[in-house]
Formats: structure tokens, sequence, C-alpha cells
């Protein structure tokens, strides 16, 4: 279970960051936490690659298990509009993060025998977009609002143009089409560490094979 410590670790300090950076905005329609999350992808497909769809999905639900941690604490924790982690966020983020994970590891599995982009990449904009639509609709759709009839989510669902620009939408269809295209861009960003890292780690796993063991004093 040692060998599986630095996913662990790795995931739990981006679910940790993600839940307190995405207090703090980047803009308009992003949180500094849009540009932390995506990297959990990148752990779980390191760890998949390199141990197995088992020890990735291991590592998914320490992830997961750090996220419940942070919902709950941030349920305690009460601003002027109330507590900074509602019934709906806690939901929203906790299905979200392990239905994409999950289906992140198992997209990437079935393909990791073909050119070495594909699996990552192609796990990624799925995994992507399926935590995108998930955390969104679930957290502040107008559709959902019986899953906590006390939150008031009117704010989210004011109609304003599409990211400023585009045709008239509910506000959370644009923070979620923002939020959307950094996960994507990171998606393809992330290739470069993912194969720089694959080569780095498999050279040490080499190494670390050849040693011979040690035989003592006769």
């Amino acid at each position: 279970m040692y060998y599986l410590l630095p996913g662990i670790l790795a995931m739990a300090a981006i679910v940790l960051a993600s839940n307190i950076l995405v207090q703090f905005l980047f803009g308009q329609w992003l949180t500094w936490g849009a540009f932390t999350y995506p990297l959990a992808f990148l752990v779980t497909d390191l760890v998949n690659f390199l141990h197995g769809p088992k020890a990735a999905r291991k590592v998914v639900l320490a992830g997961f298990a750090v996220g419940l941690l942070c919902s709950l604490v941030g349920s305690q924790i009460v601003g002027e509009a109330g507590p900074l982690v509602t019934l709906r966020i806690a939901l929203a983020s906790g299905v979200a993060f392990l239905v994409a994970q999950l289906l992140d590891v198992t997209l990437f599995d079935r393909l990791r025998q073909g050119t070495w982009w594909r699996a990552p990449l192609a796990s990624s904009l799925v995994g992507s977009t399926v935590d995108t639509l998930l955390f969104f609709s679930i957290a502040f759709s107008a559709s959902l609002v019986w899953i906590e009839p006390g939150n008031d989510v009117g704010w989210a669902n004011e109609v304003l143009p599409l990211l400023g620009l585009g045709p008239e939408v509910p506000l959370w269809v644009s923070l979620a089409s923002a939020d959307w295209g950094v996960k994507l861009a990171l998606a393809v960003l992330a290739l470069l560490p993912f194969r720089l890292l694959v080569r780095r780690l498999l050279g040490y796993h080499r190494m670390a094979s050849q040693v011979p063991p040690s035989r003592g004093r006769p």
C-alpha cells in the first residue's frame, strides 16, 4: 500500500487546495479552484498507468474522503449568505468527483494499449465534461431545487448573456461553460507533464529493479 502514498497525498492536496481556492474569484466566471481541480485527473491517470485501475480507484476514494471532510468543515462555517458549503454543493461535489474520476479510470484502462496520449487525453476530456455537467446542474439548476428547498439558488438562475456575449441563459450555465473550457485546456496541457513524469518514474522503477539485494556479511 505504501507505493500508493505519493498518489494519495497528491490527490488529497489537490482536493484540499481546490476546496479552499474555490472561495476566491478569478475574473467574472471562474474561481481559482478551477485551475487546481483538473490536476486530479493527471494524478489518477499517472497512478492508473503505473499501477493499474485497482490502485487508481483507491486513490480516487482517498480524494473522495478528503472532499467529504472539506464539505463537512465548510458546512460548519457560516458566512453572510449562510454556510459556505450547502447540502446541494456537498452532494454535487461528491457525486461529480466520484463519477467523473471512476469513469476516467475505466476509460484510461480500456485505451491504455493505444498511442501514449490517447488514454490520458480521452479519459480526462470525458471525465471533465461529466464532472462539469453533474456538479453545476446538481448544485444550481432550478429544476433540482427539491434537493434542498431552503437553499435559494435564484442568483445562479438569473438569465444573462452566455459568458457576457452569447444567447441568454441562466448564470450557472455561463459558470459551467467557463469551468469546462479551463478543464479541457488543462487536459491538453497536462499531456506534457504526464509524458515527462511517466518516463521519469518508469526509469526510476527500472533502476530500482536492477539493484541487487543486500546479502549482508558472510
